[in-house]
């Protein structure tokens, strides 16, 4: 569980730093729905991506402790 939350925060860190250098600031070309938009996506790839390593990493304990428990009877 700990390699999914240092995977997490990493990508939280690579997601704050690309969203400051990428600010809009003065520049009126570049829209801020846009801007926004890419970010909220971001945040929802991340926390998907997060969901599904936790999942996978349960169903690998689970198939772990059933090979564990079968291995004895």
């Amino acid at each position: 569980m700990k390699k999914i939350n240092i995977t997490s925060a990493v990508l939280l860190i690579y997601l704050l730093v690309m969203s400051v250098i990428g600010w809009p600031g003065n520049k009126p070309d570049i829209g801020w729905t846009q801007y926004c938009l890419v970010i909220v996506l971001t945040l929802g790839a991340i926390f998907l991506l997060r969901h599904v390593q936790i999942k996978r990493f349960k169903s690998r304990e689970k198939i772990k402790n059933e090979r564990k428990n079968t291995g004895k009877n």
